[in-house]
Order: structure tokens, then C-alpha cells, then sequence
């Protein structure tokens, strides 16, 4: 029984705000009262705004009203905890679809959480293995949510950062974004002591500090902290072209590919189908799988080291599938569009 008013006005508020009507009696038996107590509970909830609206009969119970504007969300403790292991879990590995939003959200959880909610949180967290798919790092959800925290907030951050060659340094930043591109996180910010823009890869960050110190926003390059990003990675990556061809309409493709390689164009003469050219730094084994999981008919132009490894994989499924290996590839090898370029080491986005 919950003796306490406040604590089970918030109980009961949890309850009301689950998506069904709740009978009286049950309520009563929720929270350990009588129903005249649940009634007058209820009238305290409208005194203080809650739109909570009542039906008569055998089947009458009270729910909140859809639609209308409510005060802040209230949460019950398993609520709260299943929240928040769930965007800790999807924002430390880089889910497609978990962004930004998704970040700040877990930061404004964790700070508004218990101590002892927090604890519960971290010990779960701490005692589950995830299974993911993908070879992007695993990154702690407190440097992330530190991070977002100082995004929102327009906040100096410092952190210690390693490079890709192991070398490790101290940096002071005014961080303007946090991007995910589906297997990794990258913060976007302007370097105050190399008075320049730069990209970090979230997993290589340690240490990040959250200085106290405000600072006026700068107008990112390209105009665009993606677009940016994209451009800085095609700087420091390898990088090449290439050219496919689906049996399905371009916006059904578009729906079924990262942004980043493209936008298919339908394909002249009506037949439904739409071709899609793009340069990417993704190893040729990943990009093959991505095309094979847009789920139609493909095939592949260039470059000839993707068609090699579109035709390698067909052979190792067919096998797999107790079938004979395939006895024609899956397209004419053809030219490459572009040969491949790598980046000049000191190119300003470089962290």
C-alpha cells in the first residue's frame, strides 16, 4: 500500500497514462487504497491539469484524454529503467534509425533519474552481452550522452582522442553535431587550438569533460554537419565509384540504402527498374552485402572489383545452399568509373 500522497499520485498518474481505461476497482487494488481514495486522487490529478475523463456502468474506469496537451510524462521505476537500457543499448552501438534525438533523449533521462535507478540501470547494462551485426565499434553511452549534452547546451567540450596511426592528444573543441552513419559515430566540431574544423570517430574519444564554457555557434563547411562528414571521410578514406542497376522503381531502392551512396535514377524506357552510380570509402565486401539486402534483382557494372566479389559471394551461397556453383557471373566485368583516390594525409578535415 502506498501511504504516501505524492508518490501515489505518480503511481496512479504511470497507470493512467498506459493507452486503456482502468476500472476503479483496479486501480484500487494497484495501489492499495480504496476506490473513494482513488476518486479523490483522481480530482486532485485535474486540479492539477491532467485531463482525466470518466465513464459510468459495469465497464466505466477513467483514462487520460487523447489529444490534449498534458504536463510532463511521469514514469514508474521499471518504466523509467527499460527506457533507458534501451537507448544506452542502440546509442553505444550506432543503430541505423537511433540519431541524434535519440542521444539527447538518453541524456536528459539519465540526468533527471534516481541514484538508485542509475544504479539499476548500469548494473543491467553491465551484465548483458548484445549480439550486433556490423563491424562498427562499441562505444560507452556516457560519452555519448556527455557529448549531446554539450551539443544542446552549446558547451565547450574537451576529451582525449586517439588517431587512426595510435597517436594520442588532448583536444578542446566547440562540438556542433553528432552524426551517425549506421555502423559509427562521429562528432563534428571546430578544433580550438588547430583553429579548424574537424571529425572525431566517437569510439576513439576517452575522457570527454563537459568545460562549463559557452560559445556562440560557427557556420559549419558545406553548410551541412553530414555533408561535411561525408566529405571529410571521402578525404581520409580510399575511395571508389560505382555503378548498379536494380529491377525495382528508384524509390523503393532509395528507402532500402543508406543516404550516403546515392539517390537511383529510374532507368529510361519504362520497364520500372533504376540504376544508381556513387563513390564510397566502404570495403567492396560491405557494399555487396547492402546491395544484396535491398531484397531484388541486381547487377553490377563497376567497378570490376565489386563484380568479382558479387559473383564470389553468389558462388559461396549457392554452395551453402547445396547447389552447384553459379555457371555465369552476375555481370559483364566493366571499366571502373573513377580509380581509386587516397586522401592526402593533412587534408583539413584529418583529425
Amino acid at each position: 500500500m502506498t501511504t504516501d500522497t505524492p508518490a501515489r499520485l505518480l503511481q496512479l498518474l504511470s497507470l493512467l497514462q498506459t493507452p486503456r481505461e482502468w476500472p476503479g476497482g483496479e486501480l484500487a487494488d494497484r495501489l492499495g487504497v480504496s476506490r473513494r481514495t482513488v476518486r479523490r486522487d483522481i480530482d486532485r490529478l485535474r486540479e492539477l491539469g491532467y485531463p482525466v475523463q470518466a465513464s459510468k456502468g459495469s465497464d466505466g474506469g477513467y483514462r487520460l484524454v487523447a489529444g490534449k496537451a498534458l504536463p510532463p510524462l511521469a514514469l514508474d521505476d521499471e518504466e523509467a529503467v527499460a527506457i533507458a537500457v534501451g537507448l544506452r543499448a542502440g546509442a553505444g552501438h550506432a543503430l541505423e534509425g537511433v540519431d541524434e534525438a535519440s542521444v539527447r533523449a538518453l541524456a536528459k533521462l539519465e540526468q533527471v533519474l534516481p541514484s538508485r535507478l542509475r544504479h539499476r540501470v548500469s548494473t543491467l547494462q553491465a551484465a548483458t552481452t548484445p549480439l550486433t551485426g556490423g563491424d562498427g565499434a562499441s562505444i560507452a553511452p556516457e560519452t555519448l550522452t556527455v557529448m549531446a549534452s554539450t551539443v544542446a547546451g552549446r558547451e565547450r567540450l574537451r576529451f582525449a582522442y586517439r588517431a587512426k596511426d595510435g597517436t594520442r592528444s588532448r583536444r578542446l573543441t566547440e562540438p556542433y553535431r553528432l552524426v551517425s552513419t549506421g555502423r559509427r559515430w562521429y562528432l563534428v566540431a571546430y578544433d580550438l587550438e588547430r583553429q579548424d574544423w574537424r571529425t572525431f570517430r566517437v569510439d576513439r574519444v576517452s575522457e570527454p569533460f563537459a568545460t562549463g564554457a559557452r560559445f556562440a555557434p560557427r557556420e559549419v563547411p558545406e553548410g551541412d554537419a553530414a555533408e561535411y562528414l561525408r566529405h571529410s571521410i571521402r578525404r581520409q578514406q580510399e575511395t571508389y565509384a560505382f555503378e548498379v542497376s536494380f529491377a525495382a522503381p528508384a524509390e523503393v531502392v532509395a528507402g532500402r540504402l543508406p543516404t550516403w551512396y546515392g539517390q537511383p535514377v529510374a532507368e529510361e524506357g519504362g520497364a520500372g527498374g533504376c540504376s544508381l552510380r556513387g563513390v564510397t570509402g566502404d570495403p567492396v565486401e560491405w557494399l555487396a552485402v547492402r546491395l544484396a539486402m535491398v531484397g531484388c534483382e541486381f547487377s553490377v557494372r563497376a567497378p570490376d572489383e565489386l563484380v568479382d566479389c558479387v559473383r564470389a559471394w553468389g558462388e559461396r551461397l549457392t554452395r551453402a545452399a547445396g547447389g552447384p556453383p553459379a555457371s555465369s557471373p552476375v555481370s559483364s566485368p566493366a571499366t571502373p568509373l573513377t580509380t581509386p583516390v587516397t586522401a592526402n594525409p593533412g587534408s583539413p578535415g584529418s583529425p
